[in-house]
């Protein structure tokens, strides 16, 4: 038996890019399964799991009909990207046998529920995962913004950001080996240096929710777990401590 769970109620961010392996673009099935598996590992531990899932993998093969276009016009088809990839990831956490409801910020009820606050917390009360699809609903705001947004909504404990790489680095470490993983950060610290961690907005309405924020790799196998368990993994962010 490990070490106790430190949080009951979390978002996980994962990006687009996350659900391709080593696509060009799309979703990799296998890639999708296992981090699926990961999740339930959490859920069955007793925690409460929402999802909110970047839709770049899928956009990223639409790049080129998308150049010129009205900056709305691509958010909007950037949303529906979401959604399509909220799917794939309810799909593959039911094969598992975790009852999973998507909503959606764009109005497909024949796909998914309507974006409803107190019906996705009660969902999350009633042990399923709840996947937020087509971020805020609104162009011009990234889907980080929308995991902080949804985040503090449903008072979720944590923002876990799910990425290719183990936490923040001083510098890119695939380019640059030498370059050192942050332990811990303050949100101020990451808008001043510009660190890529999320957007400045998502920094910022984070940091003013007094929401804590971890970025970590989901490539790890158990890392998720060892996060929840309060274990050193990743870059924490947060408010500065006094």
């Amino acid at each position: 038996m490990g070490p106790a769970i430190r949080y009951s109620r979390i978002l996980l961010k994962l990006s687009g890019e996350a659900l391709m392996g080593e696509g060009q673009y799309g979703v990799d099935r296998s890639v999708v399964q296992r981090m699926a598996a990961e999740i339930k590992s959490v859920a069955d531990a007793g925690v409460q799991v929402a999802l909110v899932i970047g839709g770049g993998n899928i956009f990223r093969g639409m790049a080129k009909a998308a150049e010129g276009m009205d900056r709305a016009t691509a958010d909007y088809m950037g949303m529906l990207a979401t959604v399509m990839n909220a799917l794939a990831v309810q799909d593959a956490l039911e094969h598992l046998g975790l009852p999973t409801r998507v909503q959606s910020a764009l109005h497909i009820e024949q796909v998914a529920e309507p974006y409803i606050r107190r019906r996705a917390i009660r969902h999350l009360e009633k042990g399923r995962v709840v996947i937020f699809g087509a971020g805020t609903g609104n162009p011009f705001f990234t889907t980080d913004t929308a995991a902080s947004l949804r985040a503090v909504e449903i008072n979720a404990e944590l923002v876990l950001k799910g990425t290719k790489v183990d936490g923040v680095y001083t510098d890119d470490p695939v380019t640059h080996p030498e370059a050192m993983r942050y332990r811990e950060l303050t949100f101020n610290q990451v808008l001043e240096q510009g660190l890529q961690v999320m957007d400045a907005t998502a920094i910022t309405l984070c940091r003013d929710n007094d929401m804590p924020i971890v970025v970590f790799s989901m490539n790890k196998p158990g890392a998720l777990m060892r996060v929840l368990q309060g274990e050193e993994e990743g870059t924490l962010v947060q408010r500065e401590v006094s």
